[in-house]
C-alpha cells in the first residue's frame, strides 16, 4: 500500500488478504496467519472506525461456535491481550480500544489508512463527478485499489460476506465505467492493462474480454490469438469448467474480427503449415479448434459417409470414480495426454477437455478399432502397481438414422 518506514500510520489491507502494518512491520494478518481472535477483533474494529461495533455482534464473531460461560471475563481477556500486543508493536501508549454505550471503537488518535475505506471514498466521488476526464481517473483509481475479495478466504462471517459483495459490485461498476471511457478515447494500452488487472483480482468473471478487445482494436493480431486460446484453456482446462455462454459468445465474436495484413499466397501457406516438431502423433489442439473441426466433420459426414467416432477418456481411481486428488491429477493428466497422442494416428484430433479428461476424434475407423486403440492407450498409460485407470465413452458421430444405416452396411 506504499507505506513508509516511519510515518506512524496504521495501514490496513483488506482486499485479497488481511494485514495490518505499523512503521513497516506487520502486526496482524498476512497469507500465513490464522483466524485468531486478535485478527477478527482488528478486522472488525479497523473497518468500522467511527461507526464502531456493537458489543453483541463483536462477541458473536469472537466466540462463534464456542461455549463461553462468562463472556464478560473472556472479552476482557481478549481486549487485554490485544492492547498488550499493540503496545509491543510500538504503537503510541494509549487506550486503543474503547467502549461507549455498548459500542466498541478504535482510538481515533491512531491514524489509519484502510484500502476498503479509500475505495468507499473514491466511489462516493465517482457518483458525484460530471467531468469525463476526472471520472475516468477516479474509476481507474478505484479499480486498482481493489486487489481481490474483501478479506479473501477469511470472509466467512455474515458481515464480511455482505461487505465482500458490496465491494465486488463497486468494482464491477467502476470497471464498466472505465472500460467505456477508455473505449471512447481509443486508449487501448490502458484498456489492456485494466483487463489484465481485473482478470487477476476477480478471476473467472469474464473480464478477459476487456483485454481481448483492446488487443484486437490495437491491431495486435498474433497476441490476440494467443490470448484467445489461453483464455479458453484457462476456463476449460486449468479450472475444469466451461466459460460462461456470454464470454464464449463475446470471444468468438471478437475472434471473427481478427484480420491479417495483406500477404501473398506462399506466405499464407507457410503460416498455415504445422511445425515439424509438432507433427508427430495425434493433432492436439485447444477447445475452439476442436469444436470447429468437429462441426466441420459433421458437415462432411452429410455427404461422404465416412465413419468418425468421438471418444471421451476420463481418469478414474481403483473404484471407477473420477480422480480428484489434486496432488497427482496434473501429473496423471499429462501422462494421459502423451499416451493418447502416441497411440492415435496423425489424422486424429485430441483435446484436453478438463482436468483428467481428454476428447478424441477418430477418423475413418470402426468400433472394433476403437477397442484396440483403448488397449494401446492403457498399455502406454499404466505404470508399475498404479491403481489409476481410464474410463472410455465412445460414440459414432452420425447425423441421421439413414446415414448410420449407410455406414453400418
Amino acid at each position: 500500500m506504499g507505506e513508509k518506514a516511519s510515518d506512524n500510520i496504521l495501514y490496513v489491507q483488506t482486499f485479497g488478504e488481511f494485514s495490518v502494518t505499523w512503521n513497516g512491520k506487520r502486526i496482524a494478518g498476512g497469507s500465513g496467519a490464522g483466524e485468531t481472535q486478535f485478527v477478527c477483533l482488528m478486522q472488525m474494529l479497523l473497518h468500522a472506525q467511527e461507526q464502531g461495533i456493537d458489543q453483541s455482534l463483536l462477541e458473536k464473531e469472537l466466540f462463534y461456535g464456542r461455549e463461553i460461560q462468562d463472556r464478560g471475563h473472556a472479552m476482557r481477556s481478549i481486549l487485554y491481550n490485544a492492547r498488550k500486543k499493540l503496545r509491543k508493536a510500538c504503537l503510541p501508549e494509549l487506550d486503543y480500544i474503547r467502549k461507549k454505550s455498548g459500542i466498541y471503537y478504535w482510538a481515533d488518535e491512531v491514524q489509519t489508512e484502510e484500502d476498503a475505506a479509500r475505495m468507499d471514498r473514491l466511489f462516493t466521488r465517482i457518483g458525484a463527478e460530471e467531468d469525463p476526464e476526472c471520472l475516468l481517473e477516479l474509476c481507474l483509481s478505484a479499480c486498482h485499489c481493489y486487489n481481490g475479495e474483501f478479506l479473501g478466504t477469511q470472509a466467512k462471517a455474515l458481515w464480511a460476506e455482505k461487505e465482500a459483495r458490496r465491494y465486488r459490485e463497486q468494482f464491477c461498476f467502476c470497471m464498466e465505467q472505465a472500460t467505456e471511457l477508455l473505449r471512447e478515447r481509443k486508449d487501448y494500452a490502458r484498456m489492456e492493462e485494466l483487463g489484465l488487472h481485473a482478470a487477476r483480482v476477480y478471476p473467472l468473471a469474464n473480464w478477459e474480454i476487456v483485454t481481448m478487445e483492446a488487443l484486437i482494436a490495437s491491431g495486435r493480431i498474433t497476441e490476440a490469438r494467443k490470448f484467445y486460446d489461453d483464455t479458453v484453456s484457462l476456463y476449460f482446462q486449468e479450472q475444469g469448467m466451461r466459460p460462461s455462454g456470454h464470454l464464449t459468445e463475446l470471444l468468438h465474436s471478437l475472434g471473427g474480427q481478427m484480420e491479417h495484413p495483406y500477404a501473398v499466397f506462399d506466405e499464407i501457406e507457410e503460416l498455415l503449415s504445422e511445425e515439424k516438431e509438432e507433427s508427430s502423433g495425434g493433432y492436439v489442439c485447444t477447445w475452439p479448434v476442436f469444436e470447429g473441426i468437429y462441426q466441420m466433420l459433421v458437415r462432411i459426414l452429410e455427404r461422404s459417409g465416412q465413419s468418425v467416432y468421438l471418444m471421451l477418456c476420463t481418469l478414474v481411481d481403483s473404484k471407477g470414480n473420477p480422480v480428484e486428488d489434486s496432488s497427482v491429477l496434473e501429473e496423471l493428466t499429462g501422462r494421459l495426454c502423451e499416451s493418447i497422442r502416441c497411440s492415435v494416428r496423425r489424422s486424429d484430433v485430441v483435446n484436453r477437455y478438463g482436468k483428467g479428461q481428454y476428447l478424441v476424434l477418430l477418423l475413418n475407423t470402426t468400433r472394433e478399432n476403437c477397442r484396440i486403440l483403448q488397449k494401446r492407450i492403457n498399455g502406454r498409460f499404466r505404470s508399475g502397481r498404479q491403481r489409476m485407470g481410464i474410463r472410455y465413452h465412445v460414440k459414432s458421430v452420425i447425423c441421421t438414422p439413414e446415414m448410420e444405416q449407410k455406414i453400418m452396411s
